[in-house]
């Protein structure tokens, strides 16, 4: 009992100096992520008698990342219309596309030169993931301030953000599995027994957000509870996850796929669910991200830091380039490509991959753990600066 009152206590205590660090942010106007994860270190360094007074479960840890990314990525897609997502899908999974490549190049050629040193296979494999991982934007983060204002540009990086996420989330875990499979197999038969789960998570994903999403908005469509529909919502985003999961599939492709559906059909005072679950997403955030800082570890190193800031760089420079390869006769003027270039912000997502990564047992995974909880800070000062200039590189409209 004292063990689970503590426990209580000090999600209640995260959660409020969360809330004071959100309410500051919004007085400065920027995103909450940055000051967030500092809190996160603030807290985790915070002893009693030689032991961290906030100290959680990694089992703990990696489930309520799990829910809030649940939530969230439900959240976000929720608001999209089906015509919206036509309109820039294509483009977004264009560039997705040509950014994981450019990222793998580059990206990874150079992780694996400035901080392994040397090319073997398993260092390549997880040069490789990191370069994937850290392709990925968190919409929550990227629009914070311009959430009341909307614009072409703005539009395309949510869909890139909901198209990027489940890639983000899964081919890391196939990429390790695929390392696994390496080892007590040849290489290509490791490539061809990943190829049909990797098919698999695509189409059981898609197919269970469907599902769900039939039998519970169906039946909302006639019937509104005060008090049961918000509910729903919040079990029908989990179940889709789960049932995706268990059946092999990808469980956040599975979430994005059902908040579409939601966000597409008629739903009994459907604002006011929006509104709830958006509440609920905001809550975990805020607890994520806290958490998110304490498995910052790495010291501050000027080597490190330095060689993973040339990394930083060299990620920029490749997502400029696809930038430029996928939407130059698009429409989109240099200005606007740039804008998109610096602000990718590392949030959820890479959040969530982090903290399951961070109870692997792999000797040299280490250090992508450390380059992404330093990459996630980079990207929030950077975002943060320019989405405090956006007026710089595109036209606002404000919103009716």
């Amino acid at each position: 009992m004292t063990q689970a009152l503590l426990i209580l206590t000090n999600i209640a205590i995260i959660l409020l100096l969360g809330l004071l660090c959100t309410i500051i942010s919004k007085k400065l106007n920027i995103s909450n992520v940055l000051l967030l994860i500092i809190l996160g270190v603030i807290l985790k360094a915070i002893t009693y008698k030689n032991q961290s007074v906030f100290e959680f479960t990694p089992s703990f840890l990696i489930s309520i990342s799990i829910l809030a990314l649940v939530m969230i990525t439900f959240d976000g897609s929720s608001r999209l219309k089906l015509k919206e997502v036509d309109a820039f899908s294509n483009d977004a999974l264009k560039l997705v596309m040509m950014f994981i490549i450019t990222s793998i190049i580059f990206v990874g050629f150079f992780t694996n030169l400035l901080f392994y040193e040397t090319f073997s296979f398993e260092t390549i494999i997880l040069s490789i993931i990191f370069a994937v991982v850290v392709i990925g934007t968190d919409p929550s983060a990227v629009f914070s301030m311009l959430k009341s204002k909307t614009n072409k540009v703005v539009e395309f990086l949510q869909i890139e953000a909901i198209i990027n996420t489940p890639i983000v989330v899964l081919i890391p875990f196939i990429l390790l599995d695929f390392i696994a499979e390496a080892k007590t197999s040849s290489i290509i038969e490791g490539i061809v027994e990943q190829i049909v789960p990797f098919f698999r998570q695509i189409v059981v994903g898609i197919g269970a957000g469907v599902i769900i999403g039939i039998i519970v908005f169906k039946a909302m469509k006639k019937v509104y509870s005060h008090q049961l529909s918000p509910l729903g919502v919040i079990t029908a985003a989990i179940l889709s996850y789960i049932l995706a999961e268990n059946l092999g599939g990808n469980g956040v492709l599975s979430v994005a796929t059902m908040g579409l559906f939601f966000g597409s059909i008629y739903v009994k005072r459907k604002s006011h669910l929006q509104e709830f679950s958006s509440m609920l997403s905001n809550a975990l955030e805020i607890f994520v991200f806290v958490l998110t800082g304490f498995l910052i570890s790495f010291k501050l190193n000027p080597g490190f830091i330095f060689k993973s800031l040339i990394l930083f760089a060299v990620l920029v420079l490749a997502r400029k380039l696809s930038l430029y390869l996928t939407l130059r006769k698009k429409g989109y003027n240099s200005k606007e490509q740039t804008f998109m270039a610096l602000n990718m912000p590392k949030g959820l997502p890479v959040a969530v991959v982090a903290f399951s990564l961070s109870v692997k047992n792999i000797s040299q995974l280490g250090i992508i753990l450390d380059l992404l909880l330093a990459f996630i800070v980079y990207s929030l000062i950077l975002s943060t600066i320019i989405d405090r200039y956006s007026k710089k590189f595109i036209k606002i409209e404000l919103e009716n």
